[in-house]
C-alpha cells in the first residue's frame, strides 16, 4: 500500500487496528502502463529527491527505474493544473491509457493486524546549516548521496564524474568522515552512524573505476570498518586501489580562487599544519531519524533513546517498548545492509512468535497459467540484455551486443533493459514472451547464482516450463573483470551470449521434484544465538533438538557481564537458559556433539554422540549452526611472561572476584587489536573496542585517581556505542592511537612494567608505568568449525568463520538449502546482534518448517540404462551419495548392474558426469549435446 502512511495504532499485540491515509496519486494504478509520455509532455520541473537534487524531474514522474510499483504519480505541490485548474493538464491530454485522475482524493484505511513492524528508515544529515563546510555556499561540495548518484549510470550525468559547477571531469576528491555525526557542537549527533566509513571507501574507490588516474582522499578520526569481510575491503582500497588516507579532523572548507576549487586547512599526524586544494569535496553524511518517524513512534507508543532511535532490549534486539510491535534497521540505529537484513528477517520471526497460532489463515498461493507444451514447436528463443546500470553497460556496447545476439540462429528476438530484474521489465518480458510466442529464452545479465530463481519465475509466469533458460553472466564473468577495454569485454559478452543461445537451444522441459519435509529442527550450539534460535522455533511450534558440546548452557555469554547498553547479561541469561530447558518442545542434550551427517533440505539425518560414546541419529529438516568462537591466547605483549599481562576476559574475572591485585594497581593500560586487523588475522574482533572502553569506565568510576590508558588503531565504538566512549573521555581515560607498524612494547621496569607506545600529539616516544597491562585478544574461529563445515558441506571464510550464501541478500543461509548460521560462528558480533542474528536465522528456517513439502529443482543427474554398465565409477564421486548399485534382472534372467539417482539427494553438481566413461549419466539441463554445443559456439569465430 504506497503512498500510505499510519495515523493511528489501538489495540494490544495480536489485535491491533491500524489506521491509514492514502495520499492520492492522481493516476489510476490499474490504467497506467507506464509509458511515459505523460512525463514528456508536463512542463512543470523540479527538484529529484531521488537523486538528491542533482537533477530535475517533472510534477508527473516515477520515483525511480526500479519503483514498485511502477506507476506514475502527480507531485500535487508541483503541478500546474491542481494548483490552477485549467491551467496545464498536459499529461492527461497525451496519456494513451486515460489513466490521469485530477478528481483522485484522499482515503482512510482500517486494517486488523496482530503485529506491526516499524520499518520507516533514516534520513541522511542536512549539512546545509552548517556553514564552516560550505555545502550549499559553494557548488562543488556536495553530499555523499549526492556522489552516489553522479557514479550511477541512472543518475544525472549517467555516471559520468563532473564538477557541478562547470561541468569539468574531477581530478581530485575529498571525503570529509563525521559530517552530522560524532558531532554534538554542529548537529548535535553525538553517535556513529556506522556506515559512513565504508561507503566512503566503497564510493572512493568506485570514483577511480570511473576516471583513471582520480586522486581520492578520505580525512577520518577512526576508520571504523568493523563489519565481516570490511577490513580487507579497507586494505584493498588502500594497497591496491590507491585510496589516500588522512588521520585528521578538517574543521572548514573554504573556496580557492575563480575556478570553484575548494582549499582544505588542516594537521596532519606529523604536527605539520597542510594546505590541499581539491576539485570535489563530499560530506560524508550521517544517519538520523525522521522527523515523521517521531511523529509515528509517539503515534505508536513506542519509546525513543535520546539519540531519536527506538529504544530496544539488547536480548530482544527488534522487540519495541510496545508490546507487538517491532523493529528492523536504522530506526533502531545506524547500521548497515547485511544487519538490516538480518533484522528484518529477525523482527518477522518475532512477529511470529505471536502470530503461530494463526498460520496460513490468510494465506494465499501464487498461481500459475498451465504450461505450454513447446515439444514440435519451431525453435524461438528470446534474449534479453541488461545493461544493469553502468555495471555492464559501461563497459560493453550493449546496442552492438544485442544487434549480434539478434543474428544468431533460433533468435526470433531481442530486447535491450536497463535492469532486467526489475519488476516492470519481469512484466515486460511475460509480455514479449506471449506475443512472441518464444519457447526458449537468454539473459544476458549478472550471475545466476542471485536471479535465476527470478527469471525462472517470470518464465513460468509466461506459461513456460522455468527449466526452457539459460543466463550468459556478462557481468560478474566479464564486464566487472575487463573494466579497462571496452572492445574485449563487448566481444566476450557475444561469445558467453552465443553460448548461452547454443545451450538453450537444445534445453527440453524439466519436472521439479517434491519432497515431504520432517517439521523438526537442530540447533548445534547452546550459547546465546542458539538458545534464541531454539526458543523462537519452539514458540512457533516446532520440535527441537539443541546440542550442546559442553556440560552447560551459554557459551560465551558465561564470561561476560554487562551489554553495551549496561544490561546486567548472567541475569539474563539466567533467565534464558530457563525457558529453553523448561519448553516442551526443546530436547537439551548437553556434552553432545555431531559426529555424521547426510540428507537434504526437509530430511535431514545427523548423528550425536553423546560423552560416554552413545550414538543417536536425529531427522530434521533443518539445522542451524551457531558453534560460536574461542579467545586467541596471545603470544605478544608479555602475556605469559608477566603475571600483570592478562586478557580482556581474564581481567573481567579478577574483578569478579574483586582481586587484590586490580583492587590496588593504580595505573591499567588497555592494548586493542592484539591478534586481530594483521596480515594472518585481516579482521576486526567488533566488540573489543567497547569491551576495554567498558572496563575503564568501571575503573574510573570506582577511583577516579586511576590511570587508565586506551592504546588503539581506531576507536570502533560504532553507533550508539559512542556514548561510552564520550564518557570515557570525560571521565579521564586516556586514549593514544597507534599504527601497526609502531606497535607498543611491554618491558619489565625496576618498579613494574612498562609500556612504549609512539605518542602521536608529542611526537616522541611516552613511556607508561603500568601496574596492569589488559589485551583485547581477537575472537577466532571455533575449533569445530572445519569439522562440522565439512559434515554438512558448508563452506568457511579465509579466516575459518562459516560463510554465508550472500552478504546481503541471504545473511544467515547457505549455500546449501535448510541450512542456517548465526552468532559467532558467523563472525565476531556482540549479544544484540547474535541474537538478532539467531532470530533471522529461525525466521528462515520456519519458511521451510511451516510447509509439509518442498519442491527442489529439476537440475538433476539421470541414468542412461543403454549406456550404463555399472561400474560404479559415479557412485565414488558423488559427494551427495545420491547414486546407489542396483542389480536388475531382464527378460531373460540376466542380471546387470546398473545405477540409480535418488533425485531428493542430488544436488546436479555433475561429478558423475565428468567420471563417467560410457556416458551412462548426465545432469539434466546439462546434457553433453548441451555442453558440446557450447564449446563448439565457444570456438566458433
Amino acid at each position: 500500500m504506497t503512498l500510505c502512511e499510519v495515523t493511528e495504532i489501538t489495540g494490544r499485540a495480536g489485535n491491533f487496528k491500524v489506521t491509514l491515509k492514502e495520499h492520492p496519486r492522481y493516476v489510476d494504478m490499474d490504467k497506467c502502463i507506464a509509458c511515459g509520455e505523460c512525463a514528456s509532455k508536463c512542463p512543470k520541473k523540479v527538484d529529484d529527491e531521488y537523486n538528491a537534487g542533482t537533477g530535475k524531474r517533472k510534477a508527473i514522474y516515477v520515483k525511480y527505474a526500479q519503483a514498485v510499483p511502477l506507476k506514475y504519480q502527480i507531485d500535487p505541490e508541483a503541478c500546474i493544473w491542481l494548483n490552477k485548474p485549467g491551467r496545464c493538464g498536459a499529461c492527461a491530454k497525451v496519456c494513451p491509457a486515460g489513466a490521469i485522475n485530477f478528481d483522485d482524493t484522499e482515503k482512510i484505511h482500517e486494517i486488523d493486524v496482530g503485529s506491526v513492524i516499524l520499518a520507516p528508515g533514516f534520513e541522511c544529515f542536512d549539512p546545509s546549516g552548517t556553514e564552516v563546510f560550505g555545502y550549499g555556499q559553494y557548488p562543488n561540495v556536495i553530499t555523499s548521496m549526492q556522489l552516489e548518484r553522479y557514479l550511477s549510470a541512472s543518475g544525472p550525468t549517467e555516471g559520468h564524474l563532473v564538477r557541478p559547477s562547470d561541468g569539468k571531469p574531477v581530478r581530485k576528491m575529498a571525503f570529509l568522515q563525521c559530517v552530522g555525526s560524532r558531532d554534538e557542537n554542529l548537529c548535535g549527533n553525538g553517535y556513529c552512524s556506522s556506515v559512513c566509513c565504508m561507503y566512503a571507501i566503497k564510493e572512493a574507490v568506485i570514483a577511480k573505476d570511473h576516471v583513471p588516474g582520480l586522486q581520492t582522499s578520505i580525512f577520518y578520526m577512526d576508520m571504523r570498518t568493523h563489519g565481516k569481510e570490511f577490513d580487507e575491503y579497507y586494505q584493498r582500497a588502500k594497497n591496491e586501489a590507491g585510496v589516500r588516507f588522512v588521520r585528521c579532523r578538517v574543521n572548514g572548507v573554504e573556496p580557492q580562487g575563480r575556478e570553484g576549487d575548494l582549499r582544505l586547512h588542516y594537521v596532519n599526524e606529523q604536527g605539520q599544519q597542510i594546505e590541499e586544494y581539491f576539485d570535489l569535496v563530499v560530506l560524508s553524511v550521517g544517519l538520523e531519524t525522521p522527523k515523521h518517524v517521531l511523529e509515528l513512534a509517539d503515534k505508536t507508543g513506542v519509546r525513543l533513546t535520546h539519540h531519536n532511535f527506538a529504544a530496544v532490549s539488547d536480548f530482544a534486539p527488534v522487540s519495541t517498548s510496545k508490546a507487538g510491535i517491532f523493529t528492523c534497521g536504522a530506526f533502531a540505529g545506524p547500521k548497515d545492509i547485511p544487519q538490516s537484513v538480518m533484522e528484518g528477517s529477525a523482527a518477522a520471526a518475532a512477529a511470529a512468535d505471536t502470530l503461530a497460532p494463526a498460520r496460513f489463515e490468510l494465506a494465499r498461493e501464487k498461481t500459475f497459467p498451465p504450461e505450454r507444451d513447446i515439444l514440435g514447436e519451431e525453435l524461438r528463443i528470446g534474449v534479453f540484455v541488461c545493461h544493469c546500470g553502468s555495471n555492464i553497460a559501461g563497459y560493453v556496447d550493449v546496442e552492438d551486443l544485442a544487434e549480434y545476439a539478434a543474428t544468431l540462429p533460433g533468435v526470433v528476438h531481442v530486447e535491450r533493459n536497463l535492469f532486467t530484474c526489475s519488476q516492470d521489465t519481469q512484466d515486460l518480458m511475460v509480455k514479449v514472451i506471449q506475443e512472441n510466442k518464444l519457447n526458449r529464452i537468454v539473459v544476458a545479465a549478472c550471475t545466476p547464482r542471485t536471479h535465476e530463481p527470478l527469471f525462472h519465475e517470470t518464465i513460468r509466469a509466461a506459461g513456460l516450463n522455468e527449466y526452457l533458460f539459460e543466463m550468459a553472466n556478462i557481468r560478474n564473468q566479464n564486464s566487472w573483470v575487463h573494466t579497462g577495454d571496452k572492445t574485449a569485454a563487448t566481444q566476450k559478452a557475444k561469445d558467453l551470449t552465443r553460448m548461452a543461445v547454443a545451450k538453450v537451444t537444445w534445453q527440453g522441459p524439466l519436472e521439479n521434484v517434491a519432497v515431504p519435509i520432517t517439521q523438526r529442527a537442530l540447533v548445534i550450539g547452546g550459547g546465546i544465538a542458539g538458545m534464541a534460535a531454539a526458543l523462537n522455533l519452539a514458540n512457533q511450534g516446532f520440535p527441537v533438538d539443541l546440542i550442546e558440546r559442553s556440560a552447560v548452557l551459554g557459551g560465551n555469554g558465561r564470561h561476560l557481564h554487562n551489554t553495551w547498553s549496561g544490561e546486567h547479561i548472567p541475569l539474563r541469561l539466567h533467565r534464558l537458559v530457563d525457558k529453553v530447558t523448561s519448553h516442551e518442545l526443546i530436547t537439551v542434550r548437553m556434552e553432545t556433539e555431531v559426529v555424521a551427517a547426510e540428507g537434504y533440505v526437509g530430511n535431514f539425518r545427523s548423528t550425536i554422540k553423546n560423552k560416554i560414546g552413545l550414538k543417536e541419529t536425529i531427522s530434521h529438516g533443518v539445522a542451524i549452526i551457531t558453534t560460536g568462537a574461542s579467545r586467541l591466547m596471545p603470544d605478544e605483549y608479555g602475556y605469559r611472561e608477566h603475571k600483570e599481562v592478562v586478557s580482556a576476559l581474564e581481567f573481567d574475572k579478577l574483578c569478579e572476584i574483586n582481586d587484590i591485585h586490580v583492587r590496588n594497581s593504580n595505573s591499567f593500560v588497555f592494548i586493542q587489536c592484539v591478534g586481530s586487523r594483521e596480515s594472518d588475522r585481516n579482521y576486526c574482533s567488533k566488540v573489543c573496542c567497547t569491551h576495554s572502553v567498558q572496563a575503564a569506565i568501571e575503573l574510573k568510576k570506582e577511583n577516579s585517581s586511576r590511570q587508565v590508558y586506551i592504546l588503539y588503531r581506531d576507536m570502533r565504538t560504532y553507533g550508539q556505542r559512542e556514548t561510552l566512549y564520550k564518557k570515557a573521555r570525560e571521565l579521564g581515560v586516556v586514549f593514544i592511537n597507534y599504527e601497526l607498524h609502531g606497535k607498543p612494547k611491554v618491558t619489565r621496569g625496576k618498579n613494574g612494567l612498562v609500556v612504549e607506545v609512539w605518542d602521536h600529539v608529542l611526537h616522541r616516544p611516552l613511556l607508561i608505568n603500568a601496574d596492569m597491562v589488559i589485551l583485547a585478544a581477537a575472537i577466532i574461529p571455533s575449533a569445530g568449525a572445519k569439522k562440522l563445515a565439512q559434515l554438512y558441506k558448508v563452506p568457511l571464510d579465509n579466516h575459518g568463520f562459516f560463510q554465508e550464501s550472500h552478504a546481503k541478500l541471504r545473511p544467515v543461509d547457505f549455500a546449501t538449502d535448510g541450512l542456517f548460521v548465526a552468532g559467532m560462528a558467523h563472525y565476531p558480533k556482540p549479544v544484540e546482534e547474535s541474537i538478532a542474528q539467531a532470530l533471522a536465522a529461525s525466521a528462515r528456517a520456519a519458511t521451510l518448517l511451516s510447509r509439509n513439502e518442498i519442491t527442489l529443482d529439476g537440475i538433476k543427474a539421470e541414468v542412461d540404462p543403454d549406456n550404463c554398465d555399472g561400474c560404479a565409477l559415479c557412485v565414488d564421486v558423488c559427494p551427495y551419495h545420491a547414486i546407489t548399485l542396483v542389480e536388475e534382472t531382464d527378460d531373460e534372467g540376466q542380471i546387470h548392474k546398473r545405477v540409480a539417482i535418488n533425485k531428493a539427494h542430488c544436488k546436479g553438481c555433475g561429478l558423475c558426469q565428468g567420471t563417467c566413461p560410457k556416458r551412462g549419466v548426465s545432469v539434466a539441463g546439462f546434457s553433453l549435446k548441451q555442453l558440446e554445443s557450447q564449446l563448439e559456439a565457444a570456438l566458433a569465430v
